[in-house]
């Protein structure tokens, strides 16, 4: 008996000890410079407005810049976060001669519920299509997806291949994959993945079960939260513990369900023969060389369908590239939405910062 609870003594100090290591690593990281403090990270905050998909949820809009603008750019955001992720697009990207349209995927944001048999990728590209024909009924666009938002773009390619010929002039795959992500490891160990695959279909349903109370402890964070968002969104560049926190805040307000919900569709989807109808179109593809969630390689299986598409590695970085180096994805976006307008007709006039201007190094392009 003094034996057991010696050994029950033991496991619970090295669980005390661990948790006061755990502290002091989130402390040190928490600790680091931090330049985007000053950033007022929030809502994308334009002209809002709400499209109905094709099975009626509601999908939140918001658009910046004049309506009547020659040129036109959506922007599809990622898995688990919301249209608030293209903070530093909206900041940056904004002229009197491009009009930006951001909107929240189904069931994330604002935008509204949605039952699971819908949460697919085929159904977020008529998402898309459907924030297309009712805010961009006319006239040339360039679509920009990450992550999940990619794989909206793709979808949107395979069933409307039309729109790739009379409207559409750019597109930007960013932190994006065609398919195969029942291979990703997301940096664990591949017997570690291996089970949680084999566990995913109970823990997709207990998920879609979790209490209340679990899910406003997300909302209120988490050392465990905050290091994970670090280790998963970002790669092995300083980064800002702003943007650790914001992203966190994101993630967590996606409620468990709905990230149940898409696990599924993520990980069968397989979208790589709709690439080629970006054929002819101008194309950026861009990943980040520390990309857990959709490793490098999957943005080269990509470009290899494309041969003419600007394939742009960023030494470094991770899932989160839109927000880690944003004057870099910035100043190639730059260079898309500038292709785009040409293709239509006329260049706009798209601000630069001198951050932008910098000389590429050999891996970026």
């Amino acid at each position: 008996m003094r034996r057991a609870a010696g050994w029950a003594g033991l496991l619970a100090g090295a669980v005390a000890a661990g948790a006061v290591a755990e502290r002091r690593v989130v402390h040190q990281l928490r600790a680091q410079p931090d330049p985007a403090s000053g950033e007022p990270f929030g809502p994308i905050e334009g002209r809002p407005a709400t499209v109905i998909a094709s099975d009626g949820v509601p999908l939140h809009v918001e658009e910046v810049g004049d309506p009547a603008a020659p040129l036109t750019v959506v922007f599809a955001h990622g898995y688990s976060v919301s249209m608030n992720s293209w903070y530093y697009q909206r900041r940056d990207l904004a002229s009197d001669d491009v009009r930006l349209v951001f909107y929240d995927q189904r069931a994330h944001g604002r935008s509204g519920p949605s039952e699971q048999a819908s949460c697919t990728i085929d159904q977020l590209g008529e998402d898309l299509f459907a924030v297309i024909r009712d805010r961009v009924p006319t006239g040339p666009l360039v679509v920009v997806g990450h992550s999940m938002g990619g794989m909206s773009v793709l979808a949107l390619a395979a069933e409307h291949p039309e729109l790739f010929v009379d409207r559409i002039t750019g597109v930007g795959l960013l932190s994006t994959s065609a398919g195969d992500l029942a291979t990703v490891t997301f940096g664990l160990p591949a017997v570690l993945v291996a089970a949680v695959r084999r566990a995913l279909p109970g823990l997709s349903v207990g998920m879609r079960r979790v209490p209340t109370a679990l899910e406003r402890r997300r909302l209120a964070g988490s050392d465990i939260g905050w290091v994970l968002t670090r280790r998963v969104g970002f790669g092995t560049l300083t980064t800002s513990p702003s943007l650790v926190s914001f992203l966190e805040r994101e993630v967590a307000s996606t409620p468990l369900p709905v990230i149940a919900s898409f696990l599924p569709t993520l990980l069968d989807h397989d979208k790589l023969a709709a690439a080629q109808v970006l054929r002819g179109t101008p194309t950026l593809v861009l990943v980040g060389d520390a990309d857990l969630m959709t490793p490098l390689e999957h943005s080269r299986m990509i470009a290899r369908e494309l041969p003419d598409a600007v394939l742009v590695v960023v030494p470094g970085a991770g899932h989160a590239v839109i927000l880690e180096t944003p004057d870099l994805v910035n100043r190639h976006l730059r260079d898309l939405i500038e292709a785009g307008a040409r293709a239509a007709g006329g260049p706009p006039a798209v601000p630069r910062s001198r951050a932008a201007d910098r000389p590429r190094t050999a891996r970026e392009s």
